[in-house]
């Protein structure tokens, strides 16, 4: 799937998110030093600002609700959305509303969005699980294609 195509499902996978979501949940996570487990400092999820500058890139942020922020950036990796969310429940509702045919890769309430090429580059700095297929279930890993 080409970027513009990816592009332009991001609107209706974010009004459906918005639908189906209340507003229950915490904001952005503070500041911190992370690791690849997607956490910052004392256990706090990553904030877009903090997943975008691992990778090199200062995302031009899409959505800024309470549940869900999305942030797009284009690297020399090449262009992709990421989007972290305030509860597990708004980040599973989300992926239940996202293409079954788009790969993601898929971290702590948070997911990137791109084709596989780029998100391969991606994860080995970001960490996350590539969900090639169905994004509810973990897909093997690239290396066993």
């Amino acid at each position: 799937m080409t970027l513009p195509r990816i592009t332009a499902l991001v609107p209706a996978l974010l009004a459906a998110l918005c639908a189906a979501c209340s507003s229950g949940g915490g904001g952005s996570a503070a500041a911190g030093n992370a690791g690849s487990t997607g956490h910052a400092a004392h256990g706090r999820p990553l904030t877009v600002e903090q997943l975008a500058a691992k990778v090199g890139c200062t995302p031009r942020i899409q959505v800024d609700a309470q549940d869900m922020r999305t942030g797009h950036c284009k690297t020399g990796d090449g262009e992709f959305f990421l989007s972290t969310f305030a509860t597990q429940e708004g980040k599973d509702a989300w992926m239940d509303t996202a293409p079954e045919y788009n790969p993601h890769l898929v971290g702590h309430l948070w997911t990137a969005l791109a084709p596989r090429e780029v998100l391969e580059k991606l994860m080995g700095r970001l960490g996350g699980e590539l969900h090639l297929n169905d994004h509810r279930t973990k897909s093997p890993s690239p290396q066993g294609y």
